[in-house]
């Protein structure tokens, strides 16, 4: 497998960016402003994170997937460990991502490779999406904020 930064002129793998965000607007408005990376096997994306500065010194993991037949393969694993190391190297101090209050074993993901639990955004979900989302059967109503010191 190998990890890249997106082509110039190569379109993103909207397909698996909306399993991670089912907003198409909002998935739109950070890929302009943000690093596409994707895991790519035998010329076919399988995985893919965007990163994002936020602050001076901090970036954030807004998105990342991996291709739903492709899960507990170490892919997820593999694209979270590469998004802190260009976060390095782009200077960060910080890294940042925020996942549902469903997402367990995403939040289980995030404490195994190091990041802590910094707050919850309530209702963030309900704020910034039309349309209910649910996930193991739960709503997705607040977004549990996590950082890692780099």
């Amino acid at each position: 497998m190998e990890i890249r930064k997106l082509k110039a002129g190569e379109q993103p793998p909207l397909e698996l960016l909306l399993l991670a965000d089912p907003s198409e607007s909002l998935v739109n408005g950070y890929l302009q402003r943000g690093l596409c990376c994707v895991a790519e096997v035998d010329n076919s994306i399988i995985g893919v994170y965007v990163v994002l500065q936020t602050r001076p010194e901090t970036v954030e993991i807004v998105n990342i997937a991996v291709d739903e037949n492709k899960h507990g393969q170490g892919i997820g694993k593999q694209l979270l460990n590469h998004a802190i190391q260009n976060a390095k190297l782009l200077g960060a101090k910080t890294i940042e991502i925020g996942t549902g209050n469903s997402s367990v074993e995403q939040l289980a993901l995030y404490q195994k490779c190091g990041f802590r639990i910094t707050g919850i955004d309530r209702d963030f979900f309900i704020r910034h999406y039309s349309e209910e989302i649910f996930e193991n059967g739960i709503q997705v109503i607040d977004m549990i904020r996590l950082s890692l010191d780099l």
